[in-house]
């Protein structure tokens, strides 16, 4: 399957969990990548699993810390001249961060708006001019269950993710008459580096049974990021050409 041939994607967060899996299953149907992330480690590593793919002719792996806008301003103009153009954006850039609210300080707050729904923010408003310009132009941003589902000590992060949400409704409204669909990935019980032991930094004295009710109804487990970066390939190819200004869980029930 080769939804992508001849497609140009720029895809955030590509140096690990599901933007790095995105990164892979666009390239391996055809697609040609940029892949961002402050973490340049990681983009190494999506590069030498491209390498073992033999997908890396059509890879490009570049540091951006979304949240800088000089950065973005740059990083985006450089992946658009690099691709020679752009169809699809997925921001899958994002940080994780957990505390009481109570003792929840401004910087700490702002550190998490500022990477997830700023920097999402930045990418978008740097990349519509080449979106609007591509073939069948599509954003994917990250939302989370969180933005609809309560998740606590993570006030911060689930506000960034309802602002992502709403943002996408507003944007895909907006230049829906040029073309353009964007769409948000809300993913929840997905095992990646986010997630993993205590997750995302839970306080110590963080009340466990509170996250119960957040075990996926299918009775499988956590799924992998793969799961979710299939999920995104649909949406990015013309098997979603009529889904825009939604999100899709993608969660094993939690929310139900």
């Amino acid at each position: 399957m080769n939804r992508f041939d001849g497609r140009r994607a720029l895809i955030t967060g590509a140096g690990s969990g599901i933007g790095q899996a995105t990164a892979h299953r666009i390239l391996a149907e055809g697609g040609r990548v940029v892949a961002v992330d402050v973490d340049e480690a990681g983009l190494a590593a999506t590069a030498e699993r491209a390498a073992a793919d033999g997908t890396a002719d059509r890879l490009e792996a570049a540091r951006l810390d979304i949240s800088d806008e000089a950065a973005v301003q740059s990083g985006v103009a450089s992946a658009v001249a690099h691709l020679g153009g752009l169809d699809v954006l997925v921001n899958a850039a994002g940080i994780l961060r957990s505390a009481h609210t109570h003792a929840t300080t401004l910087d700490f707050f702002n550190k998490v708006v500022s990477v997830n729904l700023t920097g999402t923010f930045l990418m978008i408003r740097e990349s519509l001019p080449a979106l609007l310009a591509g073939q069948a132009p599509v954003i994917v941003n990250f939302s989370s269950t969180s933005a609809s589902f309560a998740h606590p000590y993570m006030a911060a992060y689930a506000a960034s993710k309802g602002g992502i949400q709403s943002m996408t409704h507003a944007i895909a409204s907006e230049y829906s008459k040029q073309g353009l669909r964007a769409v948000c990935v809300a993913p929840g019980s997905i095992a990646s580096n986010m997630t993993t032991g205590r997750g995302p930094g839970l306080p110590e004295d963080a009340d466990m049974s509170l996250f119960v009710k957040l075990a996926p109804a299918l009775g499988q487990g956590f799924a992998g990021p793969e799961t979710v970066a299939g999920v995104i390939a649909m949406l990015a190819s013309e098997d979603g050409a009529f889904i825009t200004g939604t999100e899709i869980r993608i969660d094993g029930g939690t929310h139900m």
